[in-house]
């Protein structure tokens, strides 16, 4: 019967790492929702370098030498618990993050940062992302890669202890999300200029922040930015976010590869899958973040971000659906600033209706900043509470507000006090739920 069961653990298993010649003892157990306890049918466990997935009943059974076991599945906070008695009942508690942003300075700011704790005590939000490495290349934590000290990515370390605050963070019941900024790199693209994006004179490209990106197709490239991902996760990090997983939204660029969709999707699908084959060993989920176009254009987009191509590799997509940022109008609404609601909803519904997949897969980023784009209208109470009604009607995993400063306020947001839904309803259109 043991032998029936290990043959069935291996065909299930995902293999990611080289094999292991000794197994350990075979770990068997059940996932379970904590509250209706519901059984958790593709729950990922991992332990030992081995991953399985959980069958329709929530049962699996699992070869671990040795450490813990961790189990993950969308919608719900990761488990990590030790083999003791069998068979394991793994109980996951459904999990809402409602984060905000923090950068590569602002986390190691006192004052940014204590106003951004202070604010969760005193809200909804529940979640915070933190930059691991910034839009300009900088690692903001004490990273052990020789790539990062050589090409001066550690000369602003601000934040020291890092392993120790995200300790913390998560002991008040705070989950954390690790930011890497991968493509856009000017201090790797400057240190590396074989691997940099060129022009269509051959030169080194800079962006219009006079930034250069290094090529998405280089491996050694995706080499690094994965090695930062796995010390994110060492680091305890709940989830991995890739931003800039891109190419450059600039025409008449020149790459390793011939500039072509099908090149540009297969690069950060490639990139993607490497990382999940790394990370998923790790038990910590995985989050890309993508132009609000993609959610509604067929093509990529020109960036190499194709719906289809990224779902398979991630635990959540995160569409950047500010309103500012769809400077060319989406459908009847040609000043999305004055129709935030209409604008989230409507891309997350058209996201969804494409990729097949469930709406706690997606978490959008929201705008908690001034517009740049039509009236440059400051995005206040009104403004943010409708974007997250348009998120929590839509029902996805939560959302994370984005001020690049760092400044916020409980303008829009629920207290802690107060967690009934405020009475500022967007006027609902055909086709479009109030939220009421």
């Amino acid at each position: 019967m043991r032998s029936l069961l290990f043959c069935l653990v291996l065909s299930a298993a995902i293999q990611i790492s080289s094999p292991v010649v000794s197994f350990g003892a075979l770990v068997r157990g059940e996932v379970r929702d904590a509250f209706t306890g519901e059984p958790l049918a593709g729950a990922v466990v991992s332990g030992g370098g081995r991953v399985v997935e959980t069958g329709s009943g929530g049962e699996f059974a699992i070869e671990v030498a040795s450490g813990p076991v961790r189990v993950k599945t969308p919608g719900y906070r990761r488990s990590e618990v030790l083999p003791g008695d069998l068979p394991l009942q793994v109980r996951l508690e459904p999990f809402i993050p409602k984060a905000l942003y923090l950068s590569h300075y602002g986390a190691g700011n006192g004052r940014l940062r204590n106003a951004a704790l202070d604010l969760i005590e005193r809200s909804e939000l529940n979640a915070v992302v933190i930059d691991l490495k910034g839009d300009r290349g900088f690692i903001s934590y004490r990273s052990a890669i020789p790539l990062a000290r050589e090409i001066g990515a550690q000369k602003s370390v601000t934040l020291k202890e890092l392993k120790a605050e995200v300790a913390s963070l998560r002991e008040q019941g705070i989950y954390t999300i690790g930011r890497i900024v991968v493509f856009k790199d000017t201090l790797l693209a400057e240190a590396r200029p074989e691997w940099t994006v060129r022009d269509g004179a051959g030169e080194p490209w800079k962006d219009k922040e006079g930034l250069g990106w290094v090529d998405p197709h280089r491996r050694e490239a995706w080499e690094y930015n994965l090695a930062i991902a796995v010390e994110a996760a060492g680091l305890g990090f709940d989830e991995v976010q890739f931003d800039y997983i891109r190419f450059p939204d600039t025409a008449g660029l020149t790459f390793s590869r011939e500039n072509v969709e099908g090149e540009r999707v297969a690069a950060i699908g490639g990139f993607l899958g490497e990382a999940r084959k790394r990370l998923l060993p790790l038990g910590v989920f995985i989050s890309a973040d993508i132009f609000g176009y993609v959610c509604w254009n067929r093509n990529d987009t020109h960036i190499g971000q194709r719906l289809d191509a990224l779902v398979p590799h991630v635990d959540y997509l995160a569409p950047m659906l500010y309103p500012s940022g769809f400077s060319h109008g989406v459908g009847i609404y040609r000043n999305p600033v004055a129709n935030p609601y209409e604008i989230v909803y409507l891309s997350l519904e058209k996201a969804r209706a494409r990729t097949g997949i469930s709406p706690v897969r997606f978490r959008p980023w929201l705008q908690a900043f001034r517009d740049y784009a039509f009236d440059r209208r400051p995005f206040g109470e009104q403004e943010v509470r409708a974007q997250i009604k348009a998120s929590n009607v839509f029902g996805s995993n939560g959302w994370m507000l984005w001020n690049a400063s760092n400044v916020y306020s409980l303008a829009g947001l629920e207290t802690v006090d107060n967690k009934v839904a405020r009475e500022q309803t967007p006027v609902a259109v055909e086709g479009v739920p109030s939220g009421t």
